[in-house]
């Protein structure tokens, strides 16, 4: 038979599988396992969310291809814009997508042709380098560094990379190194994007989950963004909506019509059940999106400021559900060995910083998946097990 695509050699196994399999093996074998290793998070939908989508799936009608997203939906998106980051969006600046990571992988066919240079964050949430790759796009990284605060120098990358270059994928807090941008760094990008007639993707998953009484925005709040860009909202880590599949591109009005047009010819509408939830989420009371915040925060506190207490010096997360730091000096680099024994020892499985780019190497992240009495159990597990 002839061969399979070079595609499939681009990519690898998925290192939440590895984990995931070293996991199971230890629960089979009796031993306690911690694992802060996949950002699934553990909160539940609020009520009123789960019961848009139960009413909706007792109506028959709603098992049909849905075709479109729904009027309502659509609706549901200006407002939640409008009183959230105070950006005016039109229908026709909104189209759904299956949540953020499967936006991500398909944008680039509206985008991108092949031989097409993309700029993506290194290090950075995986998709964002492979879904350019799967269109035949040539992607090049420009570096995240902790001296620079994780914030892309862009007067650094090389004039013949920014020349060629046709989109910049963005996303801030950034998963995995969960820090920050200012509002500088927007306007600087967005003006850069201009000069250089570059578009700018941003995702933005985390803006609901930022701590110290930092302010999360949109990228769309910033003057002149929709003229260089759109931005992937998604409800899943805000409305904890994630095995629904529930997000949205917003923005530019040429690229969402351009993109709506690809999808479609590959998917028949979401899940009309789907849609009702999100409605509800999007036009409902936020309390538990608040509530839900502070609890990360004490999270963030009882995972960083814990490890430090014994050893390890943990940096504190700006933003989103995880935190991030550099593995002990005496592993150096290897942060692959540095999680597995972390994992042998204590039962504290954490994912290792390399799977997200050469620069993550030698460090770790560490989801805020488990209530804070927990995390202090799996601190003291750590501290008994002598590695600091």
């Amino acid at each position: 038979m002839k061969p399979l695509s070079s595609k499939v050699s681009q990519v690898e196994e998925g290192i939440f599988q590895v984990l995931n399999e070293k996991k199971n093996e230890r629960i089979k074998q009796g031993g306690k396992v911690y694992n802060f290793s996949v950002g699934t998070p553990d909160f539940k939908p609020a009520q009123h969310i789960m019961d848009a989508v139960s009413e909706a799936c007792k109506k028959p009608e709603n098992f049909k291809y849905s075709l479109a997203d729904l009027p309502e939906l659509t609706q549901a998106v200006i407002q939640r814009f409008d009183q959230r980051y105070h950006v005016t969006l039109t229908a026709d600046e909104i189209t759904s997508v299956y949540g953020s990571q499967e936006g991500l992988a398909h944008i680039g066919f509206c985008l991108f042709d092949p031989g097409d240079v993309v700029l993506v964050p290194n290090p950075g949430y995986p998709i964002f380098e492979i879904g350019p790759a799967l269109t035949g796009a040539k992607v090049e990284t420009y570096d995240l560094i902790e001296d620079k605060g994780y914030l892309p120098n862009l007067s650094s990358i090389a004039p013949e990379t920014v020349k060629a270059a046709k989109a910049i994928i963005v996303s801030y807090p950034l998963n995995p190194v969960c820090k920050c941008a200012p509002p500088s760094f927007y306007e600087e990008l967005i003006a850069w994007a201009k000069e250089n007639e570059i578009w700018v993707i941003h995702d933005n998953a985390y803006s609901d989950i930022i701590y110290d009484g930092r302010e999360g925005r949109s990228f769309l709040s910033y003057p002149g963004a929709k003229e260089v860009g759109v931005e992937f909202y998604s409800l899943s880590k805000s409305f904890n909506y994630t095995g629904a599949r529930m997000g949205f591109l917003v923005g530019n009005k040429e690229v969402v019509q351009a993109f709506k047009k690809i999808r479609s010819q590959i998917d028949y509408g979401t899940f009309l059940p789907v849609q009702y939830g999100a409605i509800a989420a999007l036009t409902g009371p936020v309390d538990n999106v608040i509530e839900q915040c502070k609890q990360y925060e004490e999270r963030r506190n009882a995972l960083c400021d814990g490890f430090t207490q014994i050893g390890w010096d943990f940096q504190r997360s700006e933003g989103t559900m995880f935190a991030w730091t550099k593995i002990p000096a005496s592993y150096g680099q290897d942060d692959v060995k540095f999680v597995m024994d972390l994992f042998e020892k204590s039962g504290v499985l954490c994912t290792p910083g390399s799977s997200f780019g050469s620069l993550g190497a030698g460090h770790v992240r560490f989801a805020l998946v488990l209530p804070v009495e927990v995390i202090k159990e799996a601190i003291e597990s750590v501290k008994n097990c002598k590695m600091f």
